[in-house]
């Protein structure tokens, strides 16, 4: 499996930012992302002053490579960029070794809440 990382620095951010960035993935990026064809999983996190990143796992480097080309050359126009204002600090490929589902299991959902 394929990964991508998308990073955005949050420390000069405006204030609220976190929330904002939270109602749009639930309203609006998590349903982009479902059923993404070529894509396995997408995870977002957030560390809030800090970071903003998306985590991407594609089924090939092909997918990958589409979906980070087309990525990058919009970044800076990117909702996430918009919402922050700035442009993400990292945008960085790597392979994913191992997935495991704990006991908990798998939720796909749009918000966990805080």
């Amino acid at each position: 499996m394929k990964g991508l990382t998308v990073r955005w620095s949050l420390a000069e951010a405006p204030a609220g930012v976190e929330a904002e960035l939270a109602s749009y993935v639930a309203d609006t990026s998590h349903a982009r992302f479902t059923g993404m064809t070529g894509l396995h999983f997408k995870t977002w996190r957030m560390r809030p002053g800090e970071w903003f990143e998306g985590c991407y796992v594609f089924g090939s480097d092909e997918a990958r490579a589409q979906f980070q080309e087309t990525f990058t050359a919009g970044a800076a126009d990117a909702p996430g960029s918009r919402i922050i204002g700035s442009s993400p600090v990292l945008i960085e490929e790597c392979d994913v070794v191992a997935v495991a589902e704990g006991w908990e299991g798998f939720s796909a959902r749009a918000g966990f809440g805080s």
